[in-house]
Order: C-alpha cells, then sequence, then structure tokens
C-alpha cells in the first residue's frame, strides 16, 4: 500500500536516503560525499508537515520505498505558461526490494496523485550514469525534458 510518510517513518526513511546518496556518491564521488543524507531527522519531520512536498511511502509492513515530492506553480511569467507541476525530488526503492516493482507503484500513485491536484507534468532528474534509473524512467514513460551539462575546470 502506498501512503503519506508520517512521523514513525522516519528512521526508515533516513535508512532509505542513504542508500540513495551512496548510488550517488558512486557514479559521481566528486560531488556526493559518502554515508550522509540529503535530509536530517528535524527536517523530515518539518518536511512532514508541508502540503507542497508531500512524501509516499510503500508499505506493505515495512517501509520498502518512498518518494519525495514538490509541488510549484508557475503564474503570470513573461516567458512560461502558467502551469503546476510536480517535481519528484527523491524516489528510492530499498535494494533489497528492487525488482519487486515497488517503484513502478510508487509512480504511478504519484502520477495519479499529480492528476489529481491538477498538475500539467511530473518532472524529475537522473544523474548521468544512473542508467538503472533513466531505463526505469523511461519504461514509466517519461522523456528527455531538458539536458544538463558541465565542464570540470
Amino acid at each position: 500500500m502506498i501512503r503519506k510518510a508520517e512521523t514513525k517513518d522516519i528512521k526508515r526513511i533516513m535508512e532509505l536516503l542513504h542508500q540513495v546518496n551512496m548510488v550517488h556518491h558512486v557514479i559521481r564521488p566528486d560531488l556526493f560525499k559518502p554515508h550522509t543524507t540529503k535530509y536530517n531527522e528535524q527536517e523530515l519531520k518539518a518536511i512532514l508537515n508541508d502540503d507542497s512536498n508531500p512524501i509516499f511511502v510503500y508499505d506493505d509492513g515495512e517501509v520498502w520505498g518512498h518518494a519525495f515530492c514538490q509541488i510549484s506553480e508557475v503564474r503570470n511569467h513573461r516567458l512560461l505558461q502558467d502551469i503546476k507541476s510536480l517535481y519528484i525530488d527523491d524516489i528510492c526503492v530499498d535494494e533489497s526490494a528492487r525488482g519487486k516493482h515497488v517503484g513502478k507503484a510508487l509512480y504511478e500513485f504519484v502520477r495519479d496523485y499529480a492528476k489529481s491536484i491538477g498538475c500539467y507534468n511530473i518532472t524529475l532528474n537522473v544523474w548521468e550514469g544512473n542508467d538503472a534509473a533513466l531505463n526505469f524512467y523511461k519504461s514509466m514513460g517519461m522523456l528527455v525534458q531538458k539536458t544538463g551539462m558541465e565542464t570540470i575546470l
């Protein structure tokens, strides 16, 4: 079952955040520090109380995955159309649950949630080299919206 995350889930979410960070650290150790997380427990508590940043978890008695979302709206912009978007800031399936359709269930739940609140689109970023994530999102029907580039000096 997928549900909105609660305070009781923080310990497990922190474990999943460690897994996500290590995936990124292995791909880009020049950018990502090992053995840390994007958020601490206090920051997670604040996010859990922010309706514009919902966190959803896949829970079948144990939390096997999460999806951190951020909702934003463009209004009266000189160049851009007025739209409401849902950005997937972080999605993770526990290493031991991968291949069991947890990620698909989370993504489809988030997609349906975004539709239900009137979003035009869902966006996210995938780091170059994270081929598993890229292939997963493509299999969910996502297309490249833009490409970020860099030169390391």
